[in-house]
């Protein structure tokens, strides 16, 4: 498991354009490492996310904040690795949007979301398709508008968060853990079917990649090992994970 940690405190975890660059690096870093099997995203304090920090926002290159906020905020379509995050604090505008990213979201229960770029003139441009897809259009469309403060039982109810508890990062690293002791070939083979088989493929096409993979699948080492495990009732040892 990979420990990535929001370690802005002071400043509420705002995002600068250095803490967004070095969050790309990491995750890109862990997509492409084979020994990682998943990777845990939590916040350091009593705030997970404030957002974007608005003050380097006012003097910083616009085009250069744009690029890796683009990158930043697809990362869900790129890493190639599960994403668990630990929610404890608030997690407010670029925040909903690093939660939209992970494949799993644990919250706190009194952890509240909002999207606020709407208070300051802006709107939820780049983060706007990955948190959509996770709460649909029409509420991602009110929730822009109105800049609301949202609970995280709505968030759950929704789609946004996968899990509440009151220990958000220790369950989220629990889940990171069980996770991480998968076949890796198995989970990056079903990430690149969920990646390649979005909401807008078809019915064919989705069936023609999926049966490519599953077949890869069925001749891995990695599927022997399981079955021969699950028939003598052991854990199996997956040839390509290195225990992180």
């Amino acid at each position: 498991m990979y420990h990535i940690t929001l370690d802005r405190p002071e400043k509420r975890n705002a995002l600068t354009i250095e803490l967004c660059r070095r969050l790309v690096e990491a995750f890109d870093h862990a997509s492409n490492d084979a020994s990682i099997g998943a990777v845990l995203l939590t916040g350091k304090g009593d705030m997970f996310c404030a957002g974007m920090d608005l003050r380097e926002s006012l003097a910083c290159d616009t085009v250069q904040l744009a690029g890796i906020h683009e990158k930043l905020f697809t990362m869900i379509h790129r890493v190639r690795k599960p994403v668990v995050a630990g929610i404890g604090g608030a997690a407010l505008a670029a925040g909903v949007g690093l939660a939209a990213n992970a494949h799993i979201v644990v919250a706190h229960p009194e952890t509240r979301f909002a999207l606020t770029e709407i208070r300051v003139g802006l709107w939820p441009m780049l983060i706007y398709r990955a948190v959509e897809h996770a709460v649909g259009q029409r509420r991602m469309l009110e929730l822009s508008l109105t800049g609301r403060d949202f609970t995280a039982g709505e968030a759950l109810t929704w789609g946004l968060v996968s899990e509440i508890a009151e220990q958000p990062e220790a369950r989220a690293a629990e889940i990171a853990t069980m996770i991480a002791g998968f076949s890796p070939m198995a989970i990056g083979a079903g990430l690149d079917l969920v990646h390649q088989t979005g909401s807008g493929a078809g019915w064919a096409h989705a069936g023609q990649i999926g049966r490519q993979i599953r077949d890869r699948l069925l001749a891995s080492d990695d599927y022997k090992e399981g079955v021969l495990a699950f028939a003598e009732k052991r854990k199996p040892e997956w040839p390509s994970l290195k225990k992180s």
